[in-house]
C-alpha cells in the first residue's frame, strides 16, 4: 500500500490558518494536521517524530508547512526543522507566515513585470519606499527586492526606530540593502516617495496610505502596488484588479490586490505540489516563492 501524502502544519499562534489548511489539501496532500502555539524550541522534537516514523519511502510522502505571523520567527522555525533532519529521514519544508512570503513574493513579481511591459525596464537599480513595512509583507517583499538589485526602503509610521531595527536585522540576515525612513507625517511620506521609482503598500487593512496628490507629487514614480482589498485602497486611484493600468494621468501604473491575490494563490498552491511531487526534500521561503512568481505573473 502506497504511503499517504501527509503535511504537519505547525504554528506558534491558537490556531492554524483555515486558508493554508485549504490550500494544502486542494494542492494534494491526503492528510493535514496542525499543530498550534508552537514554540521555536519545539520544532526539533516534532520534526524527528515525523521523520522517524515512515521508512525511507514513507518519509518522501511526509512535509511540514509553518505558519503565524512573524517572518523571522518562521525562518528561526525552518532553520531548527532543516537542522533535526537526519539524512535519509529528511523531509520537505515550507514557511510562509500569514501568507506573506507568497504574497510578497506575488506583488514583487507583478511590480518587475509592469516595469519590463510599460518601461522596458527591470528591479534592478529601483528605489522602493515600502509603506506597512513593518508588518509582514512590506519585510518579506523589501527583502526580496532587495536581493534583485533594487534599493528598498522601510518607511515606519511611529518614528524609524521600529523600521530602523527590522533593517539592520534584514541586512545582517540576508544582505538585501534595506533602508528605512520616517513617515510619521504626510509630509514625510510625501518626500520619501518623491525619491523613488516604485512604492508598495502592505498595511493594515481598509486603511489609505498614499493618496493621488502625493502621487502627483512624485514625479518618478513607475509603478504602486496594493496589497489592501478593502476599501478605501492603500493607494487612491489604484483598483483591486489593476494590472498595469495608467493611475488617471499620472504615468505611474497601478497593481492592485486582486491581480498581487490571483499570483499569490497560484504560488502558493504551486509550492504545496513542488513538495508532493520532489523525490528530495525542499526548503521552501520567500525566495523560491518569488521564483516561482515570476513565472505566473501575467
Amino acid at each position: 500500500m502506497a504511503h499517504r501524502h501527509i503535511l504537519h502544519m505547525l504554528t506558534p499562534l491558537k490556531y492554524m490558518s483555515p486558508f493554508d489548511v485549504n490550500m494544502a489539501v486542494d494542492a494534494g496532500f491526503d492528510v493535514v494536521i496542525p499543530y498550534t502555539s508552537v514554540t521555536v524550541s519545539d520544532v526539533a522534537g516534532l520534526v524527528q517524530d515525523a521523520i522517524f516514523s515512515r521508512g525511507p519511502e514513507g518519509v518522501k510522502r511526509t512535509g511540514v508547512f509553518i505558519g503565524g505571523k512573524k517572518a523571522i520567527e518562521a525562518l528561526d522555525m525552518m532553520d531548527k526543522a532543516k537542522a533535526a533532519m537526519v539524512p535519509p529521514f529528511e523531509i520537505s519544508v515550507f514557511a510562509d507566515p500569514a501568507g506573506s512570503f507568497t504574497t510578497a513574493a506575488a506583488m514583487v513579481a507583478c511590480a518587475n513585470k509592469a516595469l519590463q511591459d510599460k518601461f522596458s525596464t527591470n528591479l534592478s537599480g529601483k528605489r522602493i519606499a515600502i509603506y506597512g513595512g513593518t508588518g509582514v509583507v512590506g519585510f518579506a517583499s523589501a527583502v526580496i527586492s532587495g536581493l534583485n538589485g533594487a534599493t528598498p526602503v522601510l518607511v515606519g509610521y511611529d518614528g524609524p526606530e521600529r523600521v530602523r531595527r527590522l533593517a539592520e536585522e534584514s541586512n545582517a540576515r540576508f544582505a538585501a540593502n534595506l533602508q528605512y525612513a520616517d513617515g510619521s507625517t504626510e509630509e514625510q511620506k510625501t518626500e520619501i516617495l518623491k525619491e523613488c521609482d516604485l512604492t508598495f503598500s502592505a498595511g493594515p487593512a481598509g486603511r489609505q496610505l498614499l493618496t493621488t496628490r502625493q502621487l502627483h507629487e512624485a514625479k518618478d514614480l513607475l509603478v504602486a502596488a496594493d496589497v489592501n482589498a478593502v476599501p478605501p485602497a492603500g493607494v487612491e486611484g489604484v483598483g483591486i484588479n489593476d494590472n498595469g493600468e495608467q493611475i488617471g494621468d499620472l504615468k505611474t501604473v497601478g497593481i492592485g490586490a486582486l491581480a498581487i491575490g490571483n499570483v499569490k494563490y497560484q504560488t502558493e498552491a504551486g509550492l504545496f505540489k513542488k513538495m508532493i511531487e520532489s523525490d528530495k526534500p525542499l526548503y521552501l521561503d520567500f525566495r523560491d516563492a518569488y521564483d516561482l512568481a515570476q513565472t505566473l505573473a501575467p
